[in-house]
């Protein structure tokens, strides 16, 4: 089909529930993907942070093609391999003790939020309500679209699921003043990256750990966009000295699959037992065995995060030079690894839309942060290529 059929079909058959660019990319190879004329495109969204590894990498695809020919899906009744390694590696990589599987970040959190209720309710404390921040975002099922603390999205869904409260980011005194007696937990974003890449306080999660000791609640960590390397570490909350009773994973896990995990530490994991929670296509073979590949990539090559951790610095000082060049333009520019934001002083669509005519995919968020999701190994040169493209972009404005 040629691009012009595929994008009047699209509005003819898809919902719309997308404001998509006008891009038909029929083909993709690590930080590249091409559309239907061959042109070239430099990704610096990369999937919304899912192909962490770029696209079409080539031991994750000869991984799960070769589970493809041996065993697609059976369903949760039955055991299978990949299924155990891939829940063994997590375990031995982190914190947590257990591990639950399902297709995605908001399956993941819906999981998480259920877990804290089963786990309360089993305490026999009363305590159902959960903590979270304002520009969060944790997902669009009716539990977590509520635990997402943004009216935007809240709009025309309500009546919106009980038992939330929001304080603002990074302020550990609205969270103190914010527990009551019905707080069961507190669930934040290490950094929010939907919400405008909001990067904390280094003590923030640390005394976000202290608050929930005090009060015997737990702490679950929304890792589905920071997860999987994303911020040159394999997990952000490995930065600040402390573990989670509860952390979720998506995106980065699968290498461009479907999949999202929930991790939990024993005292609290025990609290689902058979026909508390389940997922008919949570952790097949099939996806299992493309993230084992994933996590074994990243975790056995050194390089890939300390690639994350230069070139993200790197990236961050080129960033901070256009800002001090274009001031009129840029208020700010902050990032942690290779999850990089630049707020803007205007509207950033024009901006996402000037680069794609220049061969560079950015996206932007909050409608005035644009953000930059490259895959974690990518080069200098490809970076300084995003630099000059945004530079001719800001060259050619006239505000």
């Amino acid at each position: 089909m040629m691009p012009n059929e595929i994008f009047e079909e699209s509005k003819k058959y898809i919902m719309n529930t997308y404001k998509r660019l006008p891009l038909f990319i029929v083909k993709g190879r690590g930080n590249r993907v091409y559309d239907a004329e061959g042109k070239e495109y430099l990704d610096f969204v990369s999937g919304l942070a899912v192909n962490n590894l770029g696209h079409c990498n080539p031991r994750v695809t000869v991984a799960f093609q070769k589970q493809a020919q041996r065993l697609v899906h059976t369903s949760n009744l039955f055991y299978t391999e990949p299924q155990v390694r891939l829940a063994k590696l997590l375990v031995e990589n982190t914190f947590p003790d257990k591990v639950f599987f399902c297709n995605s970040g908001a399956e993941a959190n819906e999981a998480a939020i259920k877990l804290v209720r089963k786990y309360s309710k089993e305490k026999g404390n009363g305590r159902y309500e959960i903590i979270t921040a304002f520009n969060s975002f944790h997902g669009r099922t009716l539990a977590t679209l509520t635990a997402t603390a943004q009216e935007k999205f809240h709009k025309g869904f309500d009546p919106l699921v009980p038992g939330f409260s929001y304080v603002p980011y990074n302020d550990i005194e609205a969270v103190e003043k914010g527990v009551t007696d019905k707080t069961a937990a507190i669930m934040v974003e290490p950094i929010q990256g939907e919400g405008g890449v909001n990067i904390p306080d280094k003590d923030y999660l640390r005394r976000l750990r202290e608050i929930c000791d005090s009060h015997g609640i737990l702490l679950v960590l929304d890792e589905v966009q920071t997860g999987i390397g994303r911020t040159g570490r394999l997990f952000a909350y490995q930065y600040s000295g402390i573990e989670p009773d509860i952390m979720t994973l998506a995106k980065g896990l699968g290498g461009g699959l479907p999949i999202g995990a929930m991790l939990a530490k024993d005292y609290v994991a025990e609290a689902f037992t058979p026909g508390s929670h389940a997922s008919t296509f949570g952790g097949t073979p099939l996806v299992c065995s493309a993230a084992i590949e994933v996590l074994k990539i990243i975790t056995e090559d050194e390089n890939i995060l300390e690639n994350c951790r230069r070139i993200g610095s790197y990236l961050l000082n080129e960033l901070n030079d256009l800002r001090l060049k274009y001031s009129h333009l840029i208020k700010d520019v902050r990032g942690k690894g290779l999850l990089t934001g630049m707020e803007l002083n205007i509207n950033g669509e024009g901006i996402v839309l000037e680069c794609l005519k220049r061969g560079v995919i950015i996206n932007c968020t909050m409608e005035r942060v644009l953000r930059f999701l490259p895959p974690l190994d990518v080069s200098q040169v490809d970076i300084d290529a995003l630099v000059d493209t945004l530079g001719d972009v800001f060259d050619g404005m006239k505000v």
